[in-house]
């Protein structure tokens, strides 16, 4: 019994390492895309330091990653930038992999 209980604590405890990385991989992302949209629409420094907070915060207006999508997709597009749709969802699935690259290389 007490063998099954540890694997059970084992398990539970592997499930939320893996939950607190991807929520830190995620937010990772998202630092490096609002870092990366703020490129796209000329920020610099701190400006886009505060830009990439912004979209972070962003990530935790719903559940999935299209509040995000939107943050970015409506501000490039009100800076005036050419960037597509298409570009940011392909830079966003870029840099999911980057981000937990990142997250896991500083354990």
């Amino acid at each position: 019994m007490a063998g099954f209980e540890e694997r059970q604590k084992g398990q539970e405890a592997k499930f939320a390492h893996d939950a607190e990385l991807r929520f830190k991989a995620e937010a990772r992302r998202n630092k490096l895309l609002g870092l990366w949209a703020a490129e796209q629409m000329g920020l610099s420094g701190d400006a886009a330091n505060a830009y990439a907070a912004e979209v972070v915060a962003a990530d935790f207006q719903e559940a999935g990653d299209e509040d995000v999508f939107r943050k970015i997709a409506g501000d490039l597009k009100a800076k005036g930038t050419a960037v597509t749709e298409e570009t940011i969802r392909a830079k966003m699935a870029e840099l999911v992999q980057t981000a937990r690259e990142q997250v896991l290389a500083e354990g």
